[in-house]
């Protein structure tokens, strides 16, 4: 596996540093940010995704809150992706 570092938080401390890598061999994002609370996460189970889709987060994902301040290292693709299933 191959990580560019794409970011940091600015002005982080040393023990509080969200961040974000490209995997550059698959274009995948890993993220290092703070887990959502229970509240979000059951915010976000309410509003759902699509029709019929479960709600419930697997043990192997997680929800976390990425700062507004840190979408300016998120890469964008050119083509149109919105998460849409095809």
């Amino acid at each position: 596996m191959r990580l560019q570092f794409l970011g940091i938080i600015p002005n982080t401390p040393n023990t509080d540093s969200p961040t974000i890598w490209l995997d550059e061999e698959t274009g995948d994002l890993l993220i290092q940010s703070y887990k959502a609370t229970e509240e979000e996460v059951k915010a976000c189970q309410e509003v759902g995704s699509i029709p019929g889709h479960s709600t419930d987060v697997p043990d192997h994902e997680t929800i976390i809150r990425l700062p507004k301040v840190m979408r300016k290292f998120l890469p964008r693709d050119d083509e149109d992706d919105r998460g849409q299933l095809s």
